[in-house]
């Protein structure tokens, strides 16, 4: 347990050291800080037997951040391509073998969670869909793949996984707000140096909601 403690601060430190990092040109130790902060929780997870899917989750997710910390097209694409395997693992894992998940969606009071997500889909791809130039492809097919895991969370009923909902929801934040950052706001817009102080504290609030739920 002492150990896996240590991974767990590892995390915490480089998440909070990267927070300086986040309106900088990307280099070494800015790819270093933003990477670890997530793969010493799928470490810490893995050290303590938690979920083979988190662990995934987890480890897709930090592939991801490796990814869109560099710079270049081709390195964009291969980071949407590991959240979204990441997004698949956090899928499996709430759905878990539950029977009644397709019940469970369709009633309230998820319904209205559930067609708000519907709707912020459909709307996001709309915004992003003349904007997002050669890259549509992966981004429009991204969409669907993050919303199914917000729908995933709220599958959810045990008490104990209370705060699986909240960290999937600011997941789905972090992304809207990166969308913007990214493809939506010009790079003279006063936002743009402002979105990323959110961006990162959602996104990784969320990566460590879902670490404290099933470690």
């Amino acid at each position: 347990m002492v150990a896996v403690t240590c991974i767990e601060a590892v995390a915490g430190v480089a998440a909070l050291a990267y927070l300086g990092f986040t309106v900088r040109a990307p280099s070494a130790l800015r790819s270093l800080l933003k990477t670890a902060a997530v793969a010493f929780l799928a470490v810490a997870a893995l050290a303590s037997g938690a979920p083979f899917w988190l662990v995934v989750g987890l480890g897709g997710c930090a592939l991801g951040d490796y990814c869109l910390s560099r710079s270049g097209e081709t390195m964009f694409m291969a980071g949407v391509g590991a959240f979204a395997m990441g997004h698949l693992a956090y899928v499996a894992l709430f759905l878990g073998d539950d029977s009644a998940v397709l019940r469970q969606i369709w009633t309230l009071p998820g319904l209205g969670l559930t067609s708000v997500l519907v709707l912020l889909g459909f709307g996001m791809a709309a915004i992003l869909a003349p904007v997002a130039g050669q890259l549509r492809g992966p981004v429009l097919g991204y969409i669907p793949i993050i919303l199914a895991m917000g729908l995933a969370a709220l599958t959810l009923t045990d008490p104990a996984l209370v705060w699986v909902l909240p960290a999937a929801l600011a997941f789905v934040a972090s992304d809207v707000a990166l969308a913007f950052e990214t493809f939506v706001l010009s790079p003279q817009h006063p936002l743009r140096r402002k979105l990323p102080y959110v961006v990162w504290p959602l996104y990784w609030g969320a990566q460590a909601g879902f670490y404290l739920s099933f470690s």
